[in-house]
């Protein structure tokens, strides 16, 4: 890639990231003062989820002038299949045995109520967990993409695809996850989005977590072409992990310290997935900077 390309690419990153603070700022300030992301029905929330969506198609316009290279075509629909499944994987190995062990919460008030309200009788706790299960999986997924979705357009629609233009699939998902991670940081400081346990526990949890997935993400971004990838991933991770994992399992120490997306237990997970993905980088597309011409470029902006 010419020095003044990649200058540009470069320049391009720091304003995607400049402006994608400035557009969350406005909505940090809001969750902030109300002390909740549930406050206003969690609206707030869901704007400052698409505050990343946002930044990455004004800049790539800014930049550009289009849209081409955010990765709006499908691809092979079994990456779009394992971006499902493999968030609902990691969870269950971390949750299933601590439910084995009898810290499970199967009996919560809420899924029954629920499930009796949907199947119009009272089910068994069994049947409850099921039905909880068939719900979240389908209705509530499509809902978790609706706003996985604005920030998905954001870091692996625009951030993944230009680092990957001017540094190794190391140094990508490595940047893109700190960068990701840093984007949390004030509702885990300054609002509720954290977990039971120390502070300082909650936020070394989470930024492992969180850079440790950005391996995975950054793999299927690059590996599909796909930037609906990163929506699955993004949906089925916040879906299965805050919505079912968590609210079956019962509080306790351990759980406190393994569980969430707080916990070591998702933590440890990440950096095998790191690990994992790091390994299988050499199946991915060659990029500017291993192959240094301009059909590299055009395969990270084919879709």
């Amino acid at each position: 890639m010419p020095q003044v390309e990649a200058s540009r690419v470069k320049l391009s990153i720091v304003v995607y990231v400049l402006v994608t603070f400035a557009f969350s700022a406005v909505f940090y300030r809001l969750i902030i003062h109300n002390g909740s992301l549930g406050a206003h029905g969690g609206l707030f929330v869901l704007a400052l989820m698409w505050c990343p969506g946002a930044a990455g198609i004004l800049t790539r316009l800014l930049f550009q002038g289009n849209l081409r290279g955010h990765g709006w075509g499908w691809g092979k629909t079994k990456y779009q299949f394992a971006s499902y499944w493999i968030p609902l994987a990691y969870a269950a190995i971390v949750y299933v045995p601590l439910w084995i062990f009898a810290f499970s919460n199967f009996h919560r008030p809420a899924v029954a109520t629920f499930t009796e309200r949907l199947l119009h009788h009272t089910p068994g706790t069994s049947s409850s967990v099921v039905t909880y299960f068939l719900f979240i999986a389908t209705v509530g997924m499509a809902g978790s993409c609706i706003s996985a979705l604005g920030e998905e357009l954001g870091w692996r629609g625009f951030l993944v695809p230009q680092l990957a233009k001017v540094m190794p699939f190391g140094g990508v998902a490595l940047t893109s996850g700190v960068i990701w991670s840093l984007w949390h940081y004030p509702l885990i400081l300054f609002a509720n989005y954290h977990s039971a346990g120390p502070a300082w526990y909650s936020l070394m949890c989470f930024t492992v977590m969180v850079i440790g997935i950005s391996f995975l993400f950054a793999w299927m971004r690059l590996k599909s072409g796909s930037v609906w990838t990163g929506m699955f991933l993004h949906a089925s991770h916040n879906i299965f992990i805050q919505s079912f994992f968590d609210p079956l399992t019962r509080p306790s120490l351990a759980t406190k310290y393994l569980t969430t997306e707080f916990g070591a237990g998702l933590a440890i997970m990440a950096i095998i997935l790191a690990v994992i993905f790091y390994e299988k980088r050499g199946e991915l597309p060659q990029t500017s900077v291993t192959q240094g011409t301009a059909s590299s470029a055009a395969q990270l902006n084919v879709a």
